[in-house]
């Protein structure tokens, strides 16, 4: 039995996408830009976690949307599908089949310290509830196993995530080798990559931008709204000429990520001496994002127009995704005895 370090000769990273919203701008800085740029280092693989989003999304034609949403957003942002695999999670029934597989080692306790099942039984004990378990589907409840697998299937070495979302990579490794505790070296011990930039862009109304706050600049807004959206950011009352706090400005983290260094070097200057105001760093502002965004909306803008573009390139991903899983679900069966019967 191989140990899945020996399957591939170049490191692998994998990034999940689950699409419960529009992308926005700090999806961009603290997601997209630094998955993309392992792409030189490591083979990289990109799934949109459809199934996932079950989890909250109960309209049908809101999930299809999304989903597409997500890939065009990737793949106008610079993803090259010549040069790394993306795939739609649903594509690729061995993931589920090693869902169960790995369930079947993963203790409850793990689950019951999930984040997102205690944020739940929280939320439901502050309200009063007399069940707290009362609307925490299955889904929610098992969701770290299912990503789990979606990390263990390719035997990635690498996952890029925020410091909010660690808590996945952190239970994937310990399933792995619960799993290789006890059935021998099969599964791939995957490493924790952060990307801390996400949780430090602040949003329109002073906190963390988020989609669940409605907070968020949404990255292919056209020009007018872009405008709107940078003109009505939030800002404190220090006066137009009184120094300012650029660090901890939503709107100066947004150029810094998108500006040339020494731009911002110089409009950092400017606020903490007191020589610009927060309106004319707004117009700063939209017009660098603005150009900065103009041919990546154009792009996707074609993408979903023309959305069979997109299922072929998910389609070919997944053909070749599915590839890899087919090999790797093969020695989990071999692991557990699961002995191919023979006519």
């Amino acid at each position: 039995m191989r140990n899945a370090e020996t399957a591939v000769t170049k490191k692998r990273a994998l990034t999940g996408i689950k699409p419960t919203g529009a992308p926005h701008i700090a999806n961009y800085i603290g997601a997209i830009r630094p998955a993309l740029a392992l792409t030189d280092q490591y083979d990289s693989y990109y799934f949109i976690a459809d199934y996932h989003a079950l989890t909250v999304i109960k309209n049908p034609q809101e999930f299809t949307d999304l989903t597409y949403q997500v890939a065009a957003a990737w793949l106008a942002m610079g993803l090259d599908p010549a040069q790394s695999t993306i795939y739609r999670q649903s594509d690729l029934p061995e993931t589920f089949e090693l869902s169960w597989i790995l369930s079947c080692v993963t203790p409850k306790g793990m689950l019951n310290r999930a984040h997102a099942y205690k944020a739940a039984v929280d939320q439901a004990a502050e309200e009063g509830t007399a069940d707290v378990d009362a609307n925490v589907n299955m889904g929610l409840y098992c969701y770290p196993v299912l990503m789990a697998a979606d990390i263990i299937l390719f035997s990635a070495h690498v996952v890029p995530v925020g410091r909010d979302q660690s808590q996945h990579v952190e239970y994937a490794r310990d399933i792995a080798q619960k799993f290789n505790h006890t059935y021998g070296p099969t599964l791939q011990v995957p490493e924790l990559l952060l990307s801390p930039t996400a949780a430090t862009i602040i949003g329109s109304d002073g906190r963390k931008m988020s989609k669940s706050y409605g907070n968020q600049i949404p990255l292919f807004a056209d020009t007018a709204t872009l405008r709107k959206l940078i003109r009505r950011y939030k800002t404190d009352s220090t006066g137009a000429d009184e120094p300012k706090d650029a660090d901890n400005s939503g709107l100066f983290q947004i150029y810094r990520e998108i500006a040339p260094v020494e731009d911002a070097d110089d409009v950092k200057k400017a606020l903490e001496a007191g020589h610009m105001s927060w309106g004319q760093l707004k117009d700063i502002v939209f017009k660098a994002v603005d150009g900065f965004l103009t041919e990546p909306r154009e792009r996707y803008r074609a993408l979903m127009a023309d959305r069979r573009q997109v299922d072929r390139i998910l389609a070919a991903g997944a053909e070749k995704a599915r590839l890899e899983a087919q090999h790797l679900l093969a020695r989990v069966r071999d692991a557990i005895g699961r002995v191919e019967m023979r006519p």
